[in-house]
């Protein structure tokens, strides 16, 4: 079979591709920094107090940022690969789009629970969020695999290709299991939330190595 060669309109679809998802990306980035709200109707001297017992809400923030952060970086690599769109790849970009978009409401309904009683049902939501967010990743590198001759580029390194299929393979069982934890303790789960987002952005290249 003859493979298409990618010409320079093709790269200009996933270009425009990327250049929406990067704004998304940037806004839902900002969007975290409005939960953070200044300590009102203070004593004198009771600033420093108020500041720090808003930890839940800089925990919350740097998770969800660190995390888009690195979906942003995966979903870059993805579309190093990537070398033409079609109406799949567009639709299952849109989802994870969607989920990205949605963060900063459980970001937001987490921080202001951590400490109360509602605190697990807060997590466990915002866990549940990361899994539809992880499976609408894992959809958007099936689709391109699944079309590899269409969609991915002619030169698309098979070991990154391999590499990545198995680290996104994981991801939303990794999700499921924190779900798990948050049953048991939301700040833990924040925490494990962190470690995995730093377990994401290792490249796929140097965990196969490892290996």
């Amino acid at each position: 079979m003859t493979r298409r060669v990618l010409t320079p309109d093709f790269r200009e679809e996933t270009t425009r591709v990327e250049a929406f998802s990067d704004a998304v990306f940037s806004i839902a980035m900002t969007l975290l920094i409005l939960e953070i709200r200044t300590p009102e109707h203070l004593e004198a001297g009771h600033l420093l107090q108020a500041l720090l017992d808003l930890w839940p809400s800089y925990l919350a923030f740097l998770t969800s940022f660190f995390t888009i952060g690195v979906m942003w970086i995966n979903h870059h690599r993805l579309f190093n690969l990537i070398g033409k769109t079609d109406q799949g790849l567009l639709i299952t970009n849109g989802l994870l789009l969607a989920g990205i978009t949605f963060v900063p409401f459980p970001t937001a309904l987490l921080a202001r629970n951590l400490l109360d009683p509602d605190s697990r049902t807060a997590a466990v939501f915002y866990n549940a969020v990361y899994v539809l967010i992880a499976i609408a990743f894992n959809l958007l590198w099936r689709h391109a695999r699944a079309h590899k001759g269409m969609l991915l580029e002619p030169d698309a390194d098979p070991d990154s290709i391999i590499a990545i299929t198995k680290q996104y393979r994981f991801g939303p069982l990794f999700y499921l299991v924190l779900i798990g934890v948050a049953w048991y303790s939301a700040v833990l789960s924040l925490v494990l939330n962190l470690l995995l987002a730093v377990f994401f952005a290792l490249p796929p290249s140097w965990l196969q190595r490892r290996r």
